[in-house]
């Protein structure tokens, strides 16, 4: 019996070259259409997350209508403004200069929620840390983005939204709860790094610095 459960060296590098070259695209967006066919793939990839109690609580809602992403880009911009002024004057002035979305000018927009209600009250390993529900559908999103990544289409997160602007775009029930509004289109290029740690807004921090053994705060193995 074969007990190297490990993909072949080339599927393995394949893997770790989306992990590392996953890019939060915004301002990279090119005029092209996603085909259906891969569009159908990244949300395959991403409805194959791993989920709580195999709950599978999450919904993909496309939007390809212009008036709608005008709706939602409207929305972005007042948390936009709103969002500038919590930087001191420095900051405030950095973060004005970057483009943080890509809503016009992705050709698709989507909309990833989390239906708590979905199986019911009781879930298993949802019982005592009933958050695992949105951790599942988190995963889901970045089961998308890696795929994405491997096929040479760009996403963009945008987190700067308030929620209630997009039910109520969206006419969300009360049960969903909204996890990721996703950009998604083909780009020029990507980024040979993070555009915040190419602009200096954070430095990347060291990992051994992050990894502690047995207990908190001991870095030694």
């Amino acid at each position: 019996m074969n007990e190297n459960h490990a993909f072949p060296t080339e599927q393995k590098e394949g893997v770790y070259q989306a992990i590392m070259q996953r890019r939060d695209i915004r301002s990279q967006f090119v005029d092209k259409p996603v085909s259906e066919e891969i569009l159908d793939k990244l949300l395959r990839a991403a409805h194959h997350a791993p989920s709580v109690g195999f709950m599978q609580p999450w919904n993909f809602l496309v939007i390809k209508d212009p008036d709608t992403k005008e709706q939602v880009h409207k929305g972005f911009l007042q948390a936009h403004n709103e969002s500038a002024e919590m930087f001191d004057d420095k900051k405030k002035k950095q973060y004005e200069g970057f483009k943080l979305e890509g809503i016009r000018e992705s050709p698709v927009n989507l909309l990833i929620t989390c239906n708590r209600t979905r199986t019911g009250p009781v879930v298993i390993g949802r019982t005592v840390q009933p958050e695992m529900d949105l951790y599942s559908t988190v995963c889901a999103v970045q089961n998308l983005w890696l795929a994405a990544r491997a096929e040479g289409i760009g996403v963009g997160w945008v987190s700067i939204i308030h929620e209630v602007v997009l039910r109520k775009i969206f006419k969300l029930p009360e049960s969903v709860v909204v996890i990721a509004y996703l950009c998604i289109g083909h780009v020029s290029h990507f980024p040979e790094m993070p555009e915040l740690e190419k602009a200096g807004w954070l430095p990347r921090l060291n990992l051994d610095e992050l990894v502690f053994y047995e207990e908190w705060g001991k870095t030694e193995k």
